[in-house]
């Protein structure tokens, strides 16, 4: 099983590449990236947060579970909804679970992309859903959730991060 990178990692502020191959290995990896997201209690997990620089994420939040393959993301509510966030790759280094912060997110968003065998998908949320396909699609422009937060509160998080 492949190991969650942490904030410090390059790979975590690389923009990802276009995943181009539907074949056996890519079915793999979902698996895999499943399995590794529920080990570490997680609700979605990035490519580049196992070190695959590739445009994919899956998530799982109440019962919503799926995958998405070169996602696109739309916001369809601007409407910021702050509220509390943490990363699998921003743990504190005592407690070794995510640091969380209040963080701004748009209230209402669709992703496309396609499935593992290059199929169309589209999702479209709100609430906890909408906040974790942000945040995936996030860690695979390079940006991290410290990053959507103010100076001082990005700091407090960083601080407490190994």
């Amino acid at each position: 099983m492949r190991d969650i990178r942490m904030i410090g990692d390059p790979v975590l502020r690389t923009p990802a590449t276009p995943v181009t191959d539907f074949d056996r290995e890519l079915r793999r990896l979902i698996d895999e990236m499943f399995t590794v997201m529920y080990a570490a209690s997680g609700v979605g997990l990035a490519g580049p947060q196992i070190g695959v620089p590739r445009r994919l994420f899956v998530y799982d939040i109440s019962g919503r579970k799926g995958h998405v393959v070169n996602p696109e993301l739309t916001v369809d509510d601007p409407e910021p909804v702050t509220e509390e966030e943490g990363c699998l790759s921003i743990p504190d280094r005592e407690a070794r679970r995510p640091v969380y912060a209040a963080t701004p997110r748009a209230a209402g968003v669709s992703v496309t992309g396609l499935d593992r065998l290059g199929r169309p998908v589209r999702v479209r949320a709100r609430g906890m859903l909408a906040r974790c396909l942000q945040h995936e699609t996030d860690h695979l422009d390079g940006t991290l959730f410290v990053d959507r937060l103010a100076k001082d509160a990005a700091r407090k998080v960083l601080l407490q991060a190994p």
